[in-house]
């Protein structure tokens, strides 16, 4: 994960254009990424897919060439979205085009100006005051950019499994030189892709990597008429710092995927926060707008705008816990794995506790192999398999591990102690 970080790092990713593609092909190495275009102009809901945006080279130079403030240093010193620029400005007229941090002066922020004629720059507070104590007051600057028609870019990778009922794994592939927001989220989406690939799972999985905002909206316009097969899903952000993990609800805030995730945080990480949805933050607040009302949670461990590094220069690979990412990609697999091994069944001897060694199962209780941990699994599954409760919800409700809810249900099942029983989730509340 920290490798494809490391390649992803340098490039200019916008909304649109060359970087979102270039990135795609580099995850394409390690999944078999499928890029979608959509044209400029095309319209999603009320929105339309705007034009293309791409930068080659940007700079602020002295009257000597020396370059002061250099976008091949740091893509985040020109503000994406800037139009093209090629004048000679005395520092009076410059200094309205630059863009400070003032929480973090020794940090340069990122910043955008989508759809307005506009440009600037963003600057350190050492970079600041270079410009505005340089004894020469008149700069060569430099914006090499351009819009035109285009298209939106994206990319999908699908794992079919043996139902066409789908869990979808989003993130935003738009930032530029930006680490945990959002080359975390990237790497974790495409390690657990690559984990899941080679598996014969229950469930279809889905995988996304698209521009925040336009490119969600455009995503769920483009399939718009399939979305009745998504029956959960996660944003995936922020996952590469020491922050806990925090996990925001649904707006349906009781679906399967919020009751998965809480009891996977509770149990695997004391420290995670739960959160109620609200419409703001990432591309969950498209997931879950009214008209779609999706199940989607977003999954992340310091929430967006809640870390001092975020959305500035220091939001970089120094930033990245590897042990973190580890865990973040652990926490996803573990919710696939109840989300693949969740199950409703039925008790066929739901009168009294049956007699295990009738079964075989005896000598897991007795004094020879005697199991405490499993003859208490046994015991709760015997009880509440009463065809209105899933594995889950015994997991719960008894506090215990779900692979050893799983465990007992499966040894008591191989018996013929217990049925299956269908479970199908409705997709939208």
């Amino acid at each position: 994960m920290l490798s494809l970080m490391q390649r992803l790092f340098p490039i200019c990713r916008a909304q649109t254009g060359h970087g979102v593609r270039e990135s795609l092909r580099v995850i394409g190495e390690h999944i078999p990424l499928e890029m979608i275009e959509v044209p400029t102009g095309t319209e999603v809901f009320n929105w339309t897919v705007p034009q293309e945006w791409n930068i080659r080279d940007a700079y602020i130079a002295d009257q000597t060439g020396r370059r002061l403030i250099d976008f091949r240093r740091s893509n985040l010193q020109v503000v994406l979205g800037s139009v093209p620029v090629r004048s000679v400005l005395h520092w009076n007229e410059l200094e309205d085009h630059l863009h400070l941090d003032p929480a973090h002066p020794e940090a340069v922020p990122f910043r955008t100006c989508y759809g307005r004629d506009s440009w600037g720059f963003c600057v350190s507070q050492e970079q600041y005051d270079l410009l505005r104590n340089s004894d020469v007051q008149d700069f060569e600057v430099v914006i090499d950019s351009g819009y035109q028609d285009g298209s939106l870019t994206y990319g999908e990778f699908v794992v079919a499994g043996e139902s066409d009922e789908e869990c979808l794994f989003y993130t935003h592939i738009c930032h530029p030189s930006l680490a945990n927001d959002n080359l975390s989220g990237v790497a974790v989406l495409t390690q657990l892709a690559q984990a899941l690939q080679s598996k014969q799972t229950r469930l279809t999985y889905r995988f996304v990597l698209a521009p925040a905002t336009i490119g969600a909206i455009t995503w769920l316009a483009q399939n718009k008429s399939r979305l009745g097969h998504i029956r959960q899903g996660l944003i995936l952000g922020c996952l590469g710092d020491r922050g806990p993990l925090t996990y925001k609800r649904s707006r349906q805030t009781t679906s399967r995927i919020d009751q998965i995730a809480e009891y996977v945080l509770q149990m695997s990480s004391p420290a995670a926060s739960l959160r109620s949805f609200e419409p703001f933050g990432y591309d969950e607040r498209q997931f879950c707008s009214p008209g779609i009302n999706l199940p989607i949670g977003r999954l992340t461990r310091s929430p967006n705008g809640e870390y001092p590094e975020y959305h500035t220069s220091l939001d970089n690979l120094d930033l990245i816990d590897p042990d973190s990412l580890v865990d973040s990609l652990n926490t996803c697999l573990k919710i696939v794995d109840v989300l693949e091994q969740d199950r409703c069944l039925l008790n066929r001897q739901p009168y009294c506790e049956p007699r295990l060694d009738r079964y075989d199962l005896y000598s897991s209780h007795g004094s020879r192999e005697h199991n405490p941990a499993l003859q208490h699994a046994v015991q709760w599954v015997l009880n509440y398999c009463d065809g209105e409760n899933t594995l889950l919800d015994i997991a719960k409700r008894s506090g215990l591990p779900f692979a050893a809810v799983l465990d007992a249900a499966q040894r008591l099942e191989a018996c013929g102690i217990l049925e299956d029983l269908p479970m199908s989730v409705p997709a939208r509340a």
